[in-house]
């Protein structure tokens, strides 16, 4: 009698096993598709912080190279040196940042002068799961990037030379500038920063 009931009790114990081990493994099957969520979402914001960047740099270097179409004229060096200068568009490399990181660029804009705005989503889905429709997500992500001028001047007196250009300091740094000598000129980096905002 007492080991009949020992069978029973065995017998009875096998179906919450089961259950339990079921639920276990829907729950590891679930924290899979968010991890999946969590490296898709990680993916399009490296994709729009790229993005983003590739926008300011561009932006900065353009400034750069009109600077130096306008080194004899300093007139023309505020607009310039503090952004605000018109350039072409900055976000076509955007789109290939976007790209290489297994995105599509769906916006680029100025919020300012300064500041270049990236949105992008990742061409990747989670994929199929237990989760419903997660083969339908993708992530996206929105970046920001700001380009930060480095440099200023004190314009030239009237008794100056024709010829004669102003120091430029650049982020503590004194720059004598020789038109001659381009190598010895200010790079894009030393007239900009360019970071992500905050």
């Amino acid at each position: 009698m007492t080991l009949s009931r020992r069978h029973k009790d065995a017998g009875q114990a096998f179906p919450i096993y089961i259950t339990v081990v079921a639920g276990l493994l829907f729950l590891a099957l679930a924290y899979l598709a968010v991890g999946q969520a969590a490296v898709n979402r990680s993916g399009a914001q490296t994709a729009a912080d790229a993005a983003a960047l590739a926008a300011a740099q561009n932006k900065r270097d353009e400034l750069a190279a009109l600077w130096l179409d306008d080194l004899r004229d300093p007139a023309k060096w505020p607009d310039i040196l503090d952004g605000t200068a018109a350039v072409g568009n900055p976000c076509g490399r955007a789109g290939q940042l976007a790209e290489q990181n297994h995105s599509r660029l769906d916006g680029c804009n100025a919020l300012s002068p300064l500041k270049y705005q990236a949105e992008v989503t990742n061409n990747e889905s989670v994929g199929e799961s237990v989760v419903p429709t997660t083969e339908n997500i993708r992530a996206s992500a929105t970046a920001i990037a700001e380009i930060e001028p480095l440099c200023s001047f004190k314009p030239l007196g009237e008794d100056a030379e024709a010829e004669a250009l102003p120091e430029l300091t650049c982020d503590g740094k004194v720059w004598e500038l020789d038109p001659d000598d381009r190598e010895g000129l200010p790079k894009p980096e030393d007239l900009f920063d360019v970071h992500l905002a905050g």
